[in-house]
C-alpha cells in the first residue's frame, strides 16, 4: 500500500529536487514496515529532528504540518511479505516504493535521494533508478530525513493503534508491536496473531510452545 500527499500550491525545485526517506518498525514483531520519503516545501516546519527525539505531542504536531506543507509519501509492507522477503528486503522494497510513486506525483525525479543509515535500495531492488546517499545518523541532521522519519513513524504507529483494537492481547496501542514483556508473555500465552512476524525468531519459538 502506497499513500501521497501533494498539496495544489506546493512548490520545489525540479532541477535540484532531494527527497529524504527514512522506515519505521524495522524490529517489531507485529506489525508492517513502513517507509516515507518527503521533499521539503517553501515553509519548513521548525523543528524538525530524528523521530526518536521528539515527544509524542511534538511528533504529531510536526507530522500534520509535514503532509500539509511537503511533498510526501509513504509505501507499507506488511507481515506476508515481510516473511516472505526478509525484514531488509521489505524495508528496500518500501524505499523504492514510495520514492517512486512521489516522484510519480511531482512529476519530476529527484536529483538525489538522501536514505537514513548505511544502505541504500541501489543494487539491490530492481525498481531504484535514482541516485542515493545513505547518511548515518541522518535523520537528525538531514531535514528532509528528519520530516520522512517522522511521517513514517506517525503513520506506523496509528496503524498499530487501529491493529490494537482488533487484537487487543498484546497491548500494541503502547508497544507498537516491539517486543516488551508485555507483548512476549501475550504472545507465550496466546500464541502470534495473523499479525505477527512468523519469520522472527521470537514468534517462530513461541508456535512451537
Amino acid at each position: 500500500m502506497v499513500m501521497t500527499g501533494v498539496t495544489p500550491d506546493f512548490e520545489f525545485g525540479a532541477e535540484n529536487l532531494v527527497m529524504g526517506v527514512d522506515e519505521a518498525g524495522r524490529g517489531p514483531l507485529a506489525g508492517p514496515v513502513v517507509a516515507a520519503a518527503v521533499v521539503l516545501g517553501a515553509r519548513i516546519p521548525a523543528g524538525l529532528d530524528d523521530s526518536k527525539k521528539l515527544s509524542a505531542k511534538r511528533r504529531a504536531t510536526l507530522d500534520e504540518q509535514i503532509r500539509a506543507t511537503c511533498g510526501w509519501a509513504v509505501a507499507v509492507i506488511e507481515p506476508p511479505e515481510i516473511d516472505r522477503l526478509n525484514i531488509f528486503m521489505a524495508t528496500m522494497h518500501a524505499m523504492t516504493d514510495c520514492v517512486g510513486i512521489l516522484a510519480g506525483q511531482l512529476g519530476a525525479d529527484p536529483h538525489e535521494v538522501l536514505i537514513d543509515g548505511n544502505l541504500t535500495p541501489q543494487g539491490r531492488c530492481a525498481g531504484w533508478r535514482w541516485r542515493a546517499r545513505a547518511i548515518v545518523g541522518g535523520d537528525g541532521i538531514e531535514p528532509a530525513i528528519s520530516a520522512a522519519s517522522i511521517v513514517a513513524k506517525e503513520w506506523r504507529d496509528r496503524l498499530m493503534i487501529a491493529a490494537a483494537a482488533q487484537h487487543p492481547l498484546y497491548g500494541w496501542e503502547k508497544n507498537k508491536g516491539y517486543g516488551t514483556r508485555e507483548h512476549m508473555d501475550a504472545l507465550r500465552d496466546h500464541g502470534p496473531s495473523p499479525l505477527h512476524r512468523r519469520s522472527f525468531a521470537p514468534v517462530a519459538q513461541a508456535t512451537l510452545l
